[in-house]
């Protein structure tokens, strides 16, 4: 992303929204003196950034192939779970922050692989802070900035999730029966991410579990037929609504980068793994080219439907104090469990998301163009 920005006054760090700013800003920064990680609490500055620039990346999961073990980076662990058999490895015993170049080359091909992977006790890697979060994920492409939510003072290249008794800075939907919203992290950028680092800093006794589900096993579900003529489509994805949603005040009320919208396969391929998998999702793909209206939503609700009731595609992560989960955006789904909102505590995360390359289509040839 070009460095080139216009800084204004910044938006306030943490607050409680019935106060005025200034208020806030002081109730911040009381709240702030007691809390371990208050330098990695939500600031929203009011920087503009230009719109994202395409790059070429190369996925470091590609170098792993040549290596003889794929897999040595696992020879020390303690334990090494499998969540279920499609999707979801949980580990223990490995320092992530230890790991040399082989070895985060090697974990990239292993998240491609089985989608998602949990690693317990990771209190040195998350204790070393923004600096060592930037150079982890830039190993893995280059660090998206997202456009609308909060980051460390002075690092938007990492992106908080932050819910309290009293506060929300998450893109969340109060209109709904339900908080679950299944989602690939900002389907709408032209290159989206691809592997993904997520730790919370804070989290409630009980609650704000992450649910996961596979898309390349989504895509097994279906029918031979039905996945051939899917190959066929390309759908829209929009960061419009999001930014709508900070533009009416809510999150942190900043919109740093103008909403785009990108056309996207319905069907992609890893461009590592050679896995088909499923790219849609509720929250960013709005709908389906070249189909009439009708028959886009049909579709559209029909794989939604099979992703939001496909228990056996999915696995659940919990979190025990120093998780840190690494997930693959290209082939999995995900979704915040928000069953905490009647709880005082916070649930404060960081995200560490490196962009990847354009979505590949299962079908070679595929016209990408709106």
């Amino acid at each position: 992303m070009s460095s080139t920005a216009t800084t204004t006054e910044a938006a306030p760090t943490v607050e409680l929204s019935t106060l005025p700013l200034r208020g806030r800003e002081k109730k911040a920064e009381e709240k702030a003196e007691e809390y371990k990680y208050a330098h990695l609490l939500p600031h929203f500055s009011e920087d503009r950034y230009p719109p994202l620039e395409p790059y070429k990346h190369i996925d470091p999961g590609h170098r792993a192939l040549k290596h003889a073990n794929p897999r040595a980076f696992l020879d020390s662990a303690e334990r090494v779970v499998e969540l279920t058999p499609h999707l979801g490895t949980d580990v223990k015993g490995i320092n992530l922050a230890n790991l040399d170049s082989d070895g985060r080359d090697q974990l990239a091909l292993e998240v491609a692989r089985r989608g998602l992977m949990v690693f317990r006790d990771q209190q040195d890697f998350i204790d070393r802070g923004p600096e060592f979060y930037k150079k982890w994920g830039q190993h893995f492409g280059r660090l998206h900035v997202h456009p609308t939510s909060g980051h460390p003072k002075g690092y938007p290249e990492i992106h908080l999730v932050y819910r309290d008794g009293n506060t929300s800075f998450n893109f969340e939907v109060d209109d709904s029966i339900t908080t679950t919203v299944w989602h690939s992290d900002v389907s709408y950028e032209l290159q989206p991410p691809g592997l993904t680092t997520f730790f919370l800093l804070a989290s409630p006794p009980t609650g704000g579990d992450t649910l996961f589900t596979s898309q390349v096993s989504a895509l097994k579900k279906l029918s031979p037929q039905f996945v051939a003529f899917l190959k066929t489509l390309k759908a829209i994805h929009s960061g419009v609504e999001q930014a709508e949603f900070s533009r009416a005040g809510r999150r942190g009320g900043i919109v740093r980068r103008d909403p785009v919208e990108h056309v996207h396969p319905v069907v992609r391929k890893h461009p590592v793994t050679g896995e088909e998998a499923l790219y849609v999702n509720r929250q960013f793909t709005r709908r389906i080219v070249g189909l009439k209206r009708e028959e886009s939503e049909a579709i559209l609700r029909l794989l939604y439907d099979h992703i939001d009731k496909s228990a056996d595609n999915q696995a659940r992560v919990k979190w025990e104090p120093n998780t840190i989960v690494l997930w693959d955006n290209r082939v999995t789904a995900h979704s915040a469990n928000v069953d905490f909102r009647h709880l005082p505590d916070a649930r404060h995360g960081a995200r560490i998301t490196p962009q990847a390359e354009r979505p590949q289509p299962a079908l070679e040839g595929l016209d990408l163009s709106a």
